[in-house]
């Protein structure tokens, strides 16, 4: 009987490891991004690739910076939350200015909720950028997502 126990425990915990995060197929819709210095904002793209792999493209403007950010993102839910996932993941940034250019990664760690029965996600994540150019770093910046879910 005891075996029964611990072989019902291991598949109720494999199939709550294993749960599909992704929630939905693409969006799009508005990208913020600040913290110390600029504040940027621009058009926002997200797409899953695989269950739980989603790529996010953004290209943001403010204070005369353009910046283009292609970001992987890994998923994970919470059980008992529906809609709610974590993330984590990075990827390549790049800040162009008047007269000057920079070139960065960008890791990420974030939340991405998308409302039941309504095609709507929400994402906030902290991204700090670390500059191959400048050879500076800002541990404070953040974003925001506001994005139509497109099934």
């Amino acid at each position: 009987m005891k075996k029964i126990n611990v072989f019902i425990l291991f598949l109720m915990t494999f199939y709550a490891v294993n749960t599909t995060a992704q929630d939905y197929l693409a969006a799009v819709g508005v990208g913020l991004d600040f913290g110390n210095g600029s504040t940027l904002v621009g058009p926002s793209g997200k797409y899953f690739f695989g269950e739980n792999h989603a790529g996010m493209a953004e290209v943001l403007f403010g204070d005369r910076i353009t910046a283009i950010n292609l970001l992987y993102q890994y998923h994970g839910q919470f059980s008992g939350a529906d809609g709610l996932q974590w993330f984590a993941g990075g990827g390549p940034a790049f800040l162009l200015g008047s007269g000057n250019s920079d070139v960065g990664i960008k890791p990420m760690v974030g939340l991405d909720y998308k409302l039941n029965n309504v095609p709507l996600s929400f994402s906030l994540d902290w991204r700090p950028y670390i500059s191959f150019d400048s050879g500076g770093s800002e541990a404070a910046r953040f974003g925001l997502g506001f994005r139509y879910v497109i099934e």
